[in-house]
């Protein structure tokens, strides 16, 4: 979860999860390379798609591994009922805007009803994602291949398939959760190290490429 307590407006960008963005009393924007504006008072967007976003208050933005809704060609519009009860579900707001501590279950449980259920994981999928995202990043593909009996391309295939997006992807995004959430406590430097990113140059490329956005400006990300 990441929030803020003013507007903002992030470059573009293809991040590669699910996105929610809830403003507190104003309104999401949304603008797609050659495609009109979209503004809404709350936007669930998919993954991988190339866009800028901003909003016009306070607000929360929510970010979901991308095997945990169902796939959806474009973004989402949420009225102004919807975004009130996730933010109510979260439970992390009052009239100064964001507060700390949410309830990312239920924030979740709540996306869920409004997007619907995922399709099951590949059992083969799940593992290999999971080594590759939080258990062992530094594997090599070829070695979860073999652990979960498949070819290294035949693994990469299945998880394309199921999941929509690279192993590599998978990886760096996983990287950068890992190196956000040791930024308060950390510099980037030390964050990007520790992280497994080749030196402070790579995470900043990783975090403009995946969110539009600085690693400094991540520092408020609530890791869930």
């Amino acid at each position: 979860m990441f929030a803020e307590s003013r507007p903002f407006h992030v470059a573009r960008h293809r991040l590669p999860a699910w996105k929610a963005v809830l403003p507190i009393g104003g309104h999401a924007e949304l603008l797609q390379p050659g495609r009109p504006l979209v503004a809404a008072p709350g936007l669930i967007v998919p993954p991988q798609l190339v866009h800028a976003c901003a909003a016009t208050s306070p607000y929360l933005a929510l970010f979901i591994d991308s095997w945990l809704l169902p796939p959806c060609p474009g973004p989402v519009q949420l009225d102004g009922g919807e975004v009130r009860r996730l933010l109510a579900a979260l439970g992390t707001t009052d009239s100064d805007g964001p507060g700390v501590g949410a309830d990312l279950g239920a924030g979740y449980a709540g996306l869920r009803t409004l997007a619907g259920r995922p399709s099951p994981l590949d059992p083969r999928v799940a593992h290999a994602v999971d080594l590759c995202t939080l258990r062992d990043p530094d594997l090599p593909i070829a070695s979860i291949a073999a652990e979960v009996g498949l070819s290294a391309p035949r693994l990469r295939a299945l998880v394309r398939q199921d999941v929509g997006i690279s192993l590599a992807h998978l990886r760096r995004w996983g990287r950068l959760r890992t190196a956000i959430a040791g930024l308060p406590d950390s510099t980037a430097a030390l964050a990007a190290a520790g992280a497994g990113f080749a030196d402070q140059a790579h995470l900043t490329r990783t975090a403009r490429d995946f969110t539009g956005r600085t690693p400094a400006s991540l520092k408020r990300w609530e890791a869930g």
